[in-house]
């Protein structure tokens, strides 16, 4: 089974194929109307203040990178939603303890507190939720990773590439 397409600059830059310069641009073109439009980039409604803010900071440097498009406006917005979901969810767990201490006819008894354990399930629910939006979106570093694109070495042209250049 095959592996998941890697972008152009990435193949040409490793030096694992080799492509004729119209196959690099023909790639080049096609990975460009795949990533689709950037022109009209926005938050949507539902989002607060605070989460339009870091959407637009996030949009903005993903867009940079030519790895954001109008068609991931909502995956960007699910990311930030369970990310703040996530820290209310955090704040609530901090002020509640994993256990409470009752008083039976035996004296003290421990027993687990159900809201916290409660908080917990959710709470990892929304991390495991945030984090593969997040992996969608190339911001955790696995799929940085994968789409890293090595810097160009500067290497002395052969005799044959100054006579003929890139007419080869």
């Amino acid at each position: 089974m095959a592996g998941p397409r890697k972008p152009i600059d990435l193949l040409v830059r490793t030096g694992r194929k080799h492509f004729t310069k119209q196959e690099i641009k023909q790639r080049i073109d096609q990975e460009r109307r795949v990533l689709g439009p950037t022109e009209n980039i926005v938050p949507p409604s539902y989002l607060t203040a605070a989460q339009k803010r870091e959407f637009n900071e996030i949009s903005a440097q993903l867009v940079e990178l030519n790895m954001f498009s109008e068609l991931d406006l909502d995956n960007l917005a699910r990311y930030l939603d369970s990310k703040y979901q996530y820290f209310e969810v955090m704040k609530g767990l901090k002020k509640t303890k994993p256990t409470s201490v009752i008083e039976t006819d035996n004296g003290k008894q421990i027993v687990p507190n159900e809201h916290h354990a409660s908080l917990v399930r959710t709470k990892n629910m929304l991390f495991k939720e945030c984090r593969a939006a997040a992996r969608d979106l190339g911001l955790d570093i696995s799929s940085q990773m994968k789409l890293s694109i090595p810097k160009e070495v500067k290497r002395e042209l052969s005799e044959f590439e100054k006579r003929f250049g890139d007419r080869i």
